[in-house]
């Protein structure tokens, strides 16, 4: 006798809900996985918040923070994307990265999400290098250009 057939319902890393032969009201499937796209899809945030916004606009995405209150209880460290009336969230997996609006740098989820610190330009100091001190700036501009650092 042969091992039956099981069928996935939903993808494994974000779980996006998988449709199925003869299956009823498609379009609401097929609209909620369309719609966590839309969230992780070039990634941004808003903003990180713990309370949902009070005119939140649609296609706008927040960071749930620690200690979440309301509609957003429970969801800490989620994404939250407001899509036809109601909040829908994304759980974070290892690697993700999302662009945060209101820094406009970029954070990464390794355990929790993190983000880089502007590094402090060297001053003073017993032996004086101008070169190299340029070179540090150069860098750290560069690094905020790319999101990576917060700018000052």
């Amino acid at each position: 006798m042969s091992d039956s057939i099981t069928f996935e319902t939903e993808s494994p890393r974000y779980g996006l809900p998988l449709l199925h032969v003869a299956q009823a009201q498609k379009e609401a499937f097929v609209n909620e996985a369309l719609s966590r796209c839309d969230i992780l899809l070039h990634a941004t945030i808003s903003g990180e918040r713990a309370t949902p916004p009070e005119d939140p606009r649609p296609g706008e995405s927040w960071l749930v923070a620690e200690g979440a209150t309301g509609a957003w209880s429970g969801r800490d460290a989620s994404i939250a994307g407001l899509h036809g009336g109601n909040w829908l969230f994304v759980e974070p997996r290892e690697g993700l990265r999302v662009f945060d609006l209101s820094t406009r740098q970029e954070r990464l989820f390794h355990n929790f999400w993190r983000k880089a610190v502007l590094p402090v330009e060297p001053l003073g100091g017993i032996t004086v290098d101008v070169q190299a001190r340029a070179a540090i700036a150069e860098l750290i501009g560069v690094l905020q250009v790319l999101g990576i650092v917060p700018s000052a």
